[in-house]
C-alpha cells in the first residue's frame, strides 16, 4: 500500500475544534458567560456566509487568500464551542434542572442506561430521567441504592419508578482531592438520587438498546465464566482484557498493575483493537486470493472489530480505536493510499463531533496521545538500531513503541496521577510479547464458554497463564524503589512540557537553527514556570482537613508541612487521603508528624482545640475554637466564656450534635464551619 501526505488541514480542523470543546468546558466552570447561545449561533451563521462569500471571490484569483483559511479555522473553533454548550442541561429545555419542580420527593421515571463500580454502601447505576411529576424530562442522574435495601440487581434497561428527589452530587470536602462531581458532569450527570429498595414503585424491562444489548451478552458471559475452572483473580483479568469489564478486579491487584506500569492491558483500548486487527488480517488472508476477496475481507474486519467494541461496551477508548482501524481498512480495501496521522485525526474529528465531552476523558486524552507518539516518534527511534534476527526485531519493537507511547503520555499522566512507574520497560517487555496470545485465546475461550463446549484442560491452562503474569506484575510493584511516587505536576506544565518536548522531537529529526531556536524558547518558558510556581508555592496556610471520625490539621509553611493529628490516628495517615493529595499539589519536600496540641497560635490567631473531655479554660483569648471528637458541654455557656470569633466543628464529631451546635451559634450570631458540610477549614 502506498503512503500519502500528511493533510494537515484535517489535523488543524480537528485540533482547532478541540479547543473550541475546551473553551466551552472553561467558560461553563469559570461561569463566565463570555457569550450566549443565541449569540453564538449568530457569530456562527456570520461565519459561514462570510466563509461562501469568501470562497466565491477566492475562485477568481489565482492565489487563495489567507483569510479564507482564518474564517475556517474559527468556524471549526466555534463548531467545538458550540456543540459542547448545546449539551448542557441550559441549552435544554426539557432538562431536569431546567424545569420548575416543588420541594420534596417527587416521582420520578428512570431507565437504567450503565452500571458503575459500587462503594462500600451503595450500588451505582446512571439513569436517564424521562418524566418527574408526570413532565416529560431529559438529562442523566446518578442512582445510588443502599446494597442492604436492593433484593435484585438492576440492569442496563431496565425501568423505574421512583420515590425520591434530586440532590448536588457533592463537591470534595478536602483541598486537592477528586472531583467527583465535575468528572459526573463529563459524563452529562448533573444530580443523583439517593434511595433504597422501598423507594422503587415500580420495575419493567424497558425497549433493548445497544447499550443493553451490549451488557447483557456481557453480563451473560460473565455468569458462565463463573462455572468454568477460572480463579477469581484470574477471572477478572480475563473479563477486563476481553469483556473490557474492571468492577471484579480485586483493589490491591489493580494497584499493583498500576504500580507496574501494566495498567493499560486492564483498559480494552487501541493495543487491545491493534493486536486483534492483526490476528483478523491473518485469518482472513486467504481471502485476498479470490476476486473482490479484499473487499470482503475489509467488510468481516469491520464487522468483527465493531462486535468486539460492543462486547467491551462501547467505551471512549475502544470506540476510537475501532473508527479509526475502521477507516484504514476500508483505505486498503478500496486501495487508496493513506496516512496514518490522517486516519487518527480524522477518527478524533468525528468521534469529537458526535460526543465533545469524551475530550475531557483521562482515558480518551491518554490513548491518542500515546498512538501520535507512536506515529510520530516509534519511526525515528526504531532505526537506531538496526536488527538482525527475528526476536532481536521483536524486541527492539517493543522497547521503541513503547518508549514512544510513553515519552508522549509521561506529562499528562504525572498531572493525572503523580506517580511514574520505572519498570515499564521490563512488564511491557515481558507482557507484549504474549498479550496478542492472552487476547486471542482468551476470546476464544469466551466463545467456547458461551458455546458450552469449554474443555477444562484449556480453562485450567490458560488460569496458569494468568496466574504467572498476576505474579510477575505483583513482583514489579513491590519494587518500590523503582515506583516514583508523589510527584508534583500542574496544569500549566504539562502544556509547557509538551512545548519542550515538541520542539526537541523536531530538532532530532531535522537540525536547523529554527528549530534549536524553538527548543531554546520553550526550554527558557519552562525554567520561568518552574520558577513561578516555586515562588507561587512559598505561602503559608493552616487547614484543618475533614476526615471522618478523626481530626486532622495542617500547617504548611514554604516547603514544609506539619500534620498535627489525634493520638487514635495511625501514622499512615501522612500516605493516605487527604495528606497525600495536599502534600504533593502544594510541593511541600518535608513533611513532619506531630501531636495535635490543646491550644497554640497561628498568624496571630489563637486556637482552642476542644476534645471529648470537654474541660476548658474559664477566661482566655479564643479566636478559633475547633469542636472535636464530640465534647459534652454546654454550647451557649462556652460561648459566653470564650466569646470565640469562629466555631469550627470537624469530622470527628456526632452529627446530631453538629446540628445542636449549629442552631446555637445561629442563635448567637456566632459563624460556624462544619467540614462534613462546607469542607475544610482554610486559614492564610
Amino acid at each position: 500500500m502506498g503512503v500519502s501526505h500528511v493533510n494537515f488541514s484535517v489535523i488543524a480542523f480537528g485540533l482547532f475544534m478541540a479547543a473550541g470543546i475546551a473553551a466551552g468546558y472553561w467558560a461553563d466552570r469559570s461561569k463566565t458567560g463570555i457569550i450566549s447561545l443565541t449569540e453564538l449561533l449568530f457569530t456562527s451563521l456570520i461565519i459561514i456566509i462570510l466563509l461562501f462569500a469568501t470562497w466565491q471571490w477566492n475562485k477568481k484569483r489565482l492565489a487563495p487568500t489567507p483569510f479564507f483559511g482564518i474564517l475556517v479555522y474559527i468556524f471549526f473553533f466555534l463548531l467545538g464551542f458550540a456543540n459542547y454548550n448545546l449539551r448542557l442541561p441550559k441549552s435544554q429545555p426539557n432538562h431536569f434542572t431546567q424545569v420548575h419542580l416543588s420541594s420534596g420527593n417527587k416521582l420520578i421515571q428512570l431507565k437504567i442506561t450503565d452500571e458503575l463500580k459500587p462503594d462500600y454502601f451503595h450500588v451505582k447505576y446512571i439513569a436517564e430521567t424521562q418524566v418527574v411529576n408526570e413532565k416529560n424530562t431529559a438529562g442523566r442522574v446518578l442512582l445510588q441504592l443502599r446494597k442492604d435495601s436492593l433484593q435484585h440487581p438492576l440492569f442496563v434497561d431496565d425501568l423505574l419508578l421512583v420515590s425520591g428527589n434530586f440532590q448536588r452530587i457533592p463537591e470534595p470536602k478536602n483541598p486537592h482531592q477528586f472531583n467527583y462531581s465535575d468528572y459526573m458532569k463529563t459524563l452529562g450527570v448533573y444530580a443523583q438520587i439517593q434511595a433504597n429498595n422501598n423507594a422503587i414503585i415500580i420495575l419493567k424491562k424497558g425497549k433493548t438498546t445497544l447499550a443493553g444489548f451490549s451488557e447483557n451478552i456481557r453480563n451473560h458471559l460473565i455468569t458462565k465464566l463463573k462455572n468454568t475452572p477460572l480463579q477469581t483473580n484470574e477471572r477478572s483479568i480475563l473479563q477486563a482484557l476481553v469483556l473490557g469489564q474492571r468492577r471484579d478486579i480485586d483493589k490491591a491487584l489493580y494497584t499493583d498493575y498500576a504500580a507496574a506500569g501494566a495498567i493499560h492491558i486492564l483498559a480494552v483500548s487501541g493495543l487491545h483493537v491493534g493486536i486483534l486487527y492483526f490476528i483478523l488480517l491473518f485469518i482472513f488472508k486467504p481471502l485476498t486470493y479470490v476476486k473482490n476477496g479484499s473487499v470482503v475481507r475489509s467488510i468481516l474486519i469491520v464487522m468483527v472489530l465493531w462486535g468486539f467494541a460492543i462486547l467491551a461496551g462501547l467505551s471512549p477508548s475502544v470506540v476510537r480505536a475501532v473508527t479509526m482501524f475502521s477507516f484504514f481498512t476500508f483505505a486498503t480495501a478500496i486501495k487508496r493510499p493513506t496516512n496514518s496521522f490522517n486516519t487518527l485525526f480524522l477518527s478524533f474529528f468525528i468521534l469529537l463531533l458526535l460526543r465533545p465531552t469524551w475530550l475531557l476523558h483521562v482515558g480518551f486524552q491518554l490513548s491518542y496521545l500515546a498512538v501520535f507518539g507512536i506515529l510520530w516518534i516509534q519511526p525515528k527511534l526504531y532505526k537506531l538500531y538496526v536488527p538482525r534476527f527475528y526476536l532481536d526485531r521483536l524486541f527492539w519493537g517493543i522497547i521503541t513503541v513503547t518508549t514512544a507511547a510513553q515519552i508522549s503520555i509521561v506529562p499528562l499522566s504525572l498531572y493525572y496521577f503523580h506517580q511514574f512507574p520505572g519498570l515499564f520497560f521490563v512488564t511491557n517487555l515481558v507482557i507484549l510479547p504474549v498479550l496478542g496470545i492472552l487476547l486471542a485465546s482468551g476470546l476464544l475461550l469466551v466463545i467456547l464458554t458461551a458455546c458450552n463446549a469449554l474443555p477444562d484442560f484449556f480453562a485450567e491452562g490458560y488460569n496458569y497463564c494468568l496466574l504467572l503474569l498476576n505474579h510477575f506484575i505483583s513482583w514489579v510493584a513491590q519494587q518500590d524503589a523503582f515506583l516514583f511516587e508523589d510527584i508534583p505536576f500542574s496544569r500549566g506544565f504539562v502544556f509547557i512540557s509538551y512545548l519542550l518536548l515538541a520542539s526537541l522531537v523536531l530538532l532530532w529529526k531535522q537540525y536547523n537553527y529554527h528549530r534549536l531556536f524553538f527548543v531554546f524558547v520553550s526550554g527558557s518558558l519552562v525554567l520561568c514556570v518552574l520558577l513561578y510556581e516555586k515562588k507561587q508555592t512559598g505561602f503559608t496556610e493552616m487547614v484543618i482537613f475533614h476526615k471522618g471520625q478523626h481530626t486532622l490539621v495542617g500547617i504548611k509553611e514554604n516547603r514544609k508541612l506539619t500534620i498535627f493529628k489525634s493520638d487514635t490516628l495511625s501514622s499512615k495517615v501522612l500516605e493516605s487521603h487527604p495528606v497525600k493529595g495536599y502534600k504533593t499539589n502544594c510541593k511541600s519536600k518535608y513533611l513532619v508528624e506531630a501531636m495535635l496540641p490543646r491550644y497554640f497560635n497561628f498568624k496571630q490567631q489563637s486556637i482552642l482545640v476542644l476534645d471529648s473531655l470537654g474541660v476548658y479554660p474559664e477566661q482566655m483569648e479564643v479566636h478559633i475554637l475547633l469542636l472535636t471528637y464530640s465534647p459534652k458541654v454546654n454550647m451557649e455557656r462556652l460561648v459566653d466564656s470564650l466569646k470565640p470569633k469562629v466555631v469550627i466543628a470537624d469530622g470527628s464529631n456526632y452529627r446530631s450534635y453538629v446540628n445542636r451546635w449549629r442552631k446555637t451559634c445561629k442563635k448567637k450570631k456566632l459563624p460556624f464551619h462544619h467540614t462534613g458540610t462546607k469542607g475544610a477549614f482554610t486559614l492564610k
